[in-house]
């Protein structure tokens, strides 16, 4: 599948505007949002050029962007965002960096932008405590961008550190190009790296991000997501590394991701979800490595808003994944308590690793997915069965989460260690291979209520003491190439009213 159009910025041609000549001092100490303004503001006056940021630290609050004008942060050149929630304004959200309908602007250079998210979110929240704001959520925390309704965005090269909130948000946006950008943000909660929301022709790659939310997130609010590249990238979450969702109404379409590293990330590798209506089509997700991580890949259609979306031609192809069973005291979690920041044990809210989920809901099932290629190595959690583990003799007990937050961990410990697939049609598995390091009694794949699927040179390398494959109300599946793992009792249980099984 072929993007449609690159993004292609033309730059205006024009001067440099030094920020110390407009009286910045680079001092970090003083406040230097009215300098940096004016610079920005002379070169727009001008018709574009280049604002410089020589070596210091330029403290600020809010600054808008303007057409046709760069922000080149040399380095040593660190521009800081003011630690009170009161120096921020806003377009859509709060941000250090703003812009609105503004054509041909570029944020460039060895610098930094560190958005100081701590101390900033605690400003938010004590603010919120003595009334002077509304809450201390997202909304009110400032991001590092907010970039809405822009033409011709360009963020090459910088280092962007520690927001109070997401880190850059690109809204309704048209060409767009984010390459060689470092993300660490660990500042507060809610820190997602990158989010696209409804905009069209993106290209990001060469990204390294390190979040404290989802890593690479795509969104769509009134908008569809459209002809979007993410390529070349690594990315470390504490919640998500690669997310479609969860904002889903506009839709994703003709989109490409290629060559990603997730790596030591809390939830999900990949989380693909159409939960308030919209449609995901045109997909194609390839040569992806995971690694520790308590989820490879979560795929959720719910319908948290009154309507139900659906996928279409979806593929996941050439991935590797290795999911080990991590311990509590191996990890821990920025957790949220009463509005502040606390560590949690990670155990104490986790389920055991999660596998790979494909799930609609019932009288809508989740089309439209093809997985190719994929090889996942999991943990295992053992030989024996827990009180909170759900059973495939008993799936009925497992909820549906209709109208939840998705999440992989949202319907609990589930009864397999592979895939579990509930209320889907026409999915497909073509050399999938599965196997488990240790051991883990639980089937290696659950079907419930599922129509047409097929599994072609799909192995399964390890068998625990219940059945290999349960297929529960399942009406149409072909198995061509799936040979029993070694020591297996029984391959393929069916229950409930399946049919037309065409065992191996």
């Amino acid at each position: 599948m072929a993007l449609l159009a690159l993004p292609s910025v033309i730059w205006a041609k024009g001067g440099t505007f030094n920020v110390k000549k407009y009286g910045a001092v680079g001092d970090g100490v003083n406040m230097e949002t009215a300098s940096l303004q004016a610079a920005i503001d002379a070169a727009a006056k001008e018709g574009g050029g280049t604002v410089v940021f020589p070596a210091g630290k330029y403290l600020s609050g809010s600054i808008y962007l303007k057409s046709h004008v760069t922000l080149q942060l040399d380095e040593g050149a660190t521009l800081l965002g003011s630690t009170s929630r009161m120096d921020y304004q806003e377009v859509s959200f709060y941000a250090l960096l703003l812009a609105y309908k503004q054509d041909d602007i570029k944020i460039c250079g060895k610098g930094t932008i560190d958005g100081q998210g701590k101390a900033l979110a605690d400003d938010a929240r004590r603010l919120f405590k003595e009334g002077k704001i509304p809450d201390a959520l997202e909304h009110q925390r400032p991001l590092i961008f907010s970039f809405i309704a822009c033409t011709g965005v360009t963020v090459q090269d910088i280092t962007l550190r520690d927001s109070s909130c997401w880190v850059q948000l690109y809204r309704n946006c048209d060409k767009v190009t984010v390459e060689r950008v470092t993300v660490r943000s660990h500042g507060a909660i809610n820190n997602d790296g990158i989010d696209i929301d409804g905009s069209r022709n993106v290209v990001l790659r060469n990204l390294d991000i390190d979040s404290e939310d989802d890593g690479i997130c795509l969104k769509s609010g009134d908008q569809p997501c459209d002809n979007v590249l993410v390529e070349n990238s690594r990315v470390r979450s504490s919640c998500n590394g690669l997310k479609f969702g969860t904002s889903s109404v506009g839709g994703f379409k003709n989109i490409i991701c290629r060559n990603i590293e997730v790596y030591d990330t809390y939830l999900s590798g990949i989380g693909l979800m159409i939960v308030d209506g919209g449609v995901m089509e045109n997909v194609a997700i390839s040569n992806i490595k995971i690694t520790d991580t308590h989820n490879p890949i979560f795929i959720r259609l719910g319908n948290r808003k009154g309507e139900v979306g659906r996928f279409n031609n979806v593929v996941l192809s050439d991935i590797k994944a290795d999911i080990p069973n991590r311990t509590g005291d191996q990890i821990t979690k920025l957790m949220v308590n009463e509005g502040e920041i606390v560590t949690e044990n990670f155990e104490k809210w986790r389920p055991t690793l999660t596998p790979v989920s494909i799930t609609g809901i019932p009288g809508h099932p989740i089309q439209g997915i093809t997985l190719k290629n994929v090889t996942i190595n999991y943990g295992g959690i053992g030989n024996t069965a827990k009180r909170n583990h759900l059973r495939w003799d008993s799936l009925a007990k497992i909820p549906e989460c209709i109208k939840n937050y998705p999440e992989s961990k949202m319907f609990g410990i589930l009864p397999s260690w592979g895939f579990f697939i509930r209320h889907a049609e026409g999915i497909k598995f073509e050399n999938v291979t599965v196997t488990v390091k240790d051991k883990d009694y639980r089937p290696a794949v659950v079907c419930d209520d599922v129509q047409k699927i097929d599994f072609k040179d799909f192995r399964i390398l390890s068998a625990g003491t219940e059945p290999v494959i349960v297929l529960n109300d399942v009406k149409g599946a072909t198995f061509q190439n799936c040979p029993p793992p070694s020591g297996t009792s029984t391959f393929v249980k069916t229950t409930g009213k399946t049919s037309e099984i065409k065992k191996p």
